[in-house]
This record gives C-alpha cells, structure tokens and sequence, in this order.
C-alpha cells in the first residue's frame, strides 16, 4: 500500500494554528475548517457576489479527478491555495485563481475495502503545517501542506472488520478529531482525538458504552458488541465551553430491534464532550432503539438564542427539528419539518411519542421518512443575518422490511431491508425554517430528494445543487431563485466561498469535477 506523490509545484507556507481557526471570522476570505468556522454554520461574510450581481455568475475553472466513485470534498483554502480530498482517499492541492495543481497525494488501498456506500471522502483538516486525512482503510495521515510528504501515518481500526474513515477531521488546539464509518458491518462505534505532531492517539469515546459504563443497560445481552452507531459526519465546537459537538449513526443490525432491546445508547444521538478527555457532558437521543436507519450523523449547528442562550440546532434524519441547550443539553423545542408518520410528537423532554404499527414487519411497513431521511449527512446553513437555518429536504417514504440478523466480521450486518413505494416519485425541496420556532419561512422545490449541502452568504444567497446537476443560488430572504449553472454531474457535496486576489468566488464538486465561479 505504498503512497504516491506527484510533486507538480509548491504550496505555499502557511500556518493554521488553532487561534486562526478559532477567529476564522477574522478572516472571510480563507475557508480553515470543514464548515468554515468551528460553529458549523456554513455561512460566509463575503459580500462581493449579491442578489442584485448574481446572474453574472460564470465558472472561471474546473478541476478533474480521476475517480468514479462519488465527489462528495468541502474545499479548504488557505492564503490563495485550495486544499481538496479526493476519493477514495487522496489530496491535491491547487491554486485558487486558477485550478492548476500543485502537489498531489495518491494513496493505494488494499483491493477488499468494507464500505457500504462508495469509497467517498468528505474533506480535510489542517492545523500548524500540516493537513490532516482519513483513508477507506481506516487510517489517519499526517501531510505536509507545502509538498503533500507524509509525516504520519496511523492505523485508527482494522477495515477487515469493517471500518473506514470517510469524515472530514477537525483540528481543536493541539488535537485531530475523527470519527468512524462501519455501522452497516456491526462495528462498535467511537471518536478519537489523535496528537497532531506525533500521531499518538489521546482519547477515545465510545458511542456504544461497554460494561461497567452509563448507558450499558440500554443493550441487551451483548448486543452492545455489534451495536455501530458511528460518527461519519463532522462535529462542531464551542471554544468557551471547551465542548466538541458530534452526531452518531444507527444502532446495529438496523431494521430489527428486538435482537438488541433497549434505547441503544449512544445511537441516534448528539454527544457534547470536554475537548481534552474525551468524557462525556451531556447526550440527546433523537430516535431511541431506531429500527428506521434514521443516523444522526448531521453537522450540529451552535447559534446564540435570545438573550445571548447557547443553543445548537439540528434538523434530524427522522424528520424533527431540535433546539437544545448547548451547555447542557436539555431539550428546548422540537417540532417536525418534513413529512413524518412514525411518532405522534415530542414530549416535553424531547422524547418521541411513537405511534403504533411502525416497526418493519415481514410484509412490509410503510413510514414517513424513509431510510434517507427528511435530511441526510450534507450541511444545512445558517444566516445570523437573516435568522434563518437552510436545509435541503428530503419528502420520501420507505416500506421497511424486517429479517433475521447474521454477524459476520467484516460482513454486511442488517435485519431486514428497505424498498421504495410503488408509483409514488419522491420529491425534495430546500427549506428555510424561523431558528426559535422552527416554522418554515419559505420552501423552493427541487425535482428530486436533495444529496447537496447549502452555503449562506452576506450577499443575501443561499447557494444548493440538485441530483440532476443544477447548481443554483436562491435570494436568502425569499427563496427566489436567481441563478443556475448545468454542471453536467450531480451535486452531491456542499458549496464554499473564498476570495483569490480579492475576488470572490464559490466552489462546489459536482460529477466528477470541481468548479470554481465568479462574476464577471
């Protein structure tokens, strides 16, 4: 599995210590970590590109990757150069004016990786010198950002049992945070903080807790050995709190619940932990005991509230809308955003009241929403200039079946299956909900359920992409549409903005490419 680097040129010196990515606002025209800033909001400062301008929005460059599977990179740039991931599991750097490349990291990957939906990469992290990446084979790298050389290379779990590293990373003071793929193979699930100079791994939080641990109860028998609930969405944090914010995916084996009784902590849930151990603050379960494959691996959004309350939000998987406290996790609102016919509401605890004959069955159990979600792993945005929180919805129902499950390592690990409904077209649209109340404030419909993340920007836009290979950009107070470029390729990656020169542009992978706009 020997690396490949092609030495094209080189980049540039910079250095993204931890207090520049933590003042990110200081400086809207770099994009320094996976949601731009450590809030997760996705929301850019630049201003250059507006309602009145945007019609003149043309592509400037475009970049090629050499991969079929799915392009699914968040940029980032530093000081006038773009870093990208590229599947399966690769880094390129390029300038930002002009696309050309600069340096190039090719990884070989052993011929049997365990993935259950592509051999895709969602991003990278830098800190000090150097950039950080996770491989299909499950391993964490050290590069150098000047040359791409590698500086360290460690194995975070065995990809023979399941396990890969498709998340973007996040750098916190001298830390690496990642999470982990595999829920489908029955792995147990867990995040980790690796030191960045040495590789040494610092801590490691399990979402699934083993015996002796809070929340073991919630498994039965030894269920808690297969139980996934893996974290292959990046979190956020709050510098303040000290507090690392990180959604989890599915209990295992999906679709049958009654081989693993019990709310089946911490699946389906957002974990608040303290930075430097790795403990646990506080947890807030969406879905207990989900048999749905409602994952909450969702990119957690940290606003400020009225009078100044720290409070995440999230748009969930099942179909809910969720305000909690951030500081503690007590639960403030939540009210459904997407069809949905599984509960009856939230109780006042936050809790779904579930209504009865929605568990998959041998024949067939039909339920709003469907294993996709009313939204999936792509970022929603936040506009603090507008107070609205955008994001690409999914209407779509599934018919659940439920089987017998079989663990195997390194095997596909389910207990039952999903299927579509016959004669009905799914839809999907971008929505933009009021954040105190969750109420949508305007809807812009899209042809088909949405696989692309939303950008923000204080140019009065919402930027989003279809599946059909439209990207467009929306008025953020109306949900006008004002522009759309035909990429030629699906969108199923998120938008970004930077400035190169002191121009402003936007980026989004769309097929097999990376475009780069401006106005003219």
């Amino acid at each position: 599995m020997r690396p490949v680097l092609a030495l094209i040129g080189m980049a540039c010196c910079a250095q993204v210590p931890y207090d520049r990515i933590r003042q990110a606002d200081a400086e809207p025209g770099n994009w320094l970590t996976y949601s731009r800033t450590y809030s997760g909001q996705r929301h850019s400062p630049l201003k250059q590109i507006t309602a009145a301008n945007v019609h003149r929005l043309k592509p400037v460059w475009m970049y090629q990757v050499n991969d079929l599977a799915q392009f699914e990179t968040t940029p980032l740039v530093v000081d006038g150069i773009m870093f990208i991931s590229e599947p399966p599991s690769n880094v390129t750097a390029l300038e930002t004016r002009s696309g050309r490349p600069l340096w190039a990291y090719r990884r070989s990957l052993p011929p049997d990786p365990r993935v259950c939906c592509g051999q895709v990469n969602r991003g990278l992290t830098m800190l000090g010198d150097r950039l950080f990446v996770g491989t299909v084979d499950a391993h964490l790298l050290a590069l150098d950002s000047k040359t791409g050389r590698v500086i360290w290379d460690m194995e975070v779990a065995d990809y023979r049992s399941g396990h890969s590293v498709t998340v973007a990373p996040l750098a916190v003071k001298d830390k690496v945070i990642v999470g982990i793929a595999g829920g489908e193979y029955g792995i147990r699930g867990f995040i980790d903080a690796y030191d960045a100079k040495t590789g040494r791994r610092v801590w490691r939080f399990w979402t699934v807790p083993g015996p002796g641990e809070p929340g073991h109860e919630t498994w039965a028998g030894d269920s808690w050995k297969t139980g996934s609930a893996a974290t292959w969405v990046t979190g956020t944090y709050d510098p303040e709190l000290n507090l690392v914010y990180w959604g989890t995916g599915n209990p295992g084996p999906d679709y049958n619940g009654d081989v693993r009784q019990g709310d089946n902590l911490y699946s389906c849930s957002l974990v608040a932990l303290d930075a430097e151990t790795g403990k646990l603050k506080w947890h807030f379960q969406f879905t207990p005991h989900d048999t749905h494959d409602w994952d909450s691996n969702h990119v957690p959004v940290l606003i400020d509230g009225a009078g100044g309350r720290k409070l995440v939000i999230v748009a969930n998987r099942n179909s809910f809308y969720y305000v909690l406290d951030r500081a503690t996790g007590k639960f403030v609102r939540g009210v459904p955003y997407a069809r949905q016919t599984w509960a009856k509401g939230l109780d006042d605890n936050g809790r779904p009241m579930v209504l009865p004959n929605t568990e998959p069955t041998l024949q067939g159990t039909l339920v709003y929403p469907g294993l996709h979600g009313g939204t999936n792993w792509y970022s929603p945005a936040y506009s603090p200039d507008t107070r609205l929180f955008y994001v690409a919805v999914r209407e779509e129902g599934t018919v659940y079946h439920v089987a017998t499950p079989q663990y195997r390592p390194g095997r596909y690990f389910a207990g039952g299956g999903p299927r579509g409904i016959p004669g009905v077209e799914p839809g999907g649209s971008v929505k933009a909900l009021r954040v105190e109340t969750g109420e949508t404030a305007w809807e812009f419909p899209l042809h088909s359920p949405p696989w692309a993340g939303l950008l923000s920007t204080a140019g009065g836009l919402v930027y989003g992409g279809t599946n059909e290979g439209i990207f467009f950009a929306l008025d953020a107070s109306s949900g006008k549409p004002l522009w759309r470029f035909p990429t030629g390729g699906p969108v199923l990656a998120n938008p970004m903005s930077y400035t190169s020169e002191g121009k402003q542009y936007v980026a989004v992978a769309a097929g097999h490419a990376l475009f780069a706009f401006a106005v003219d």
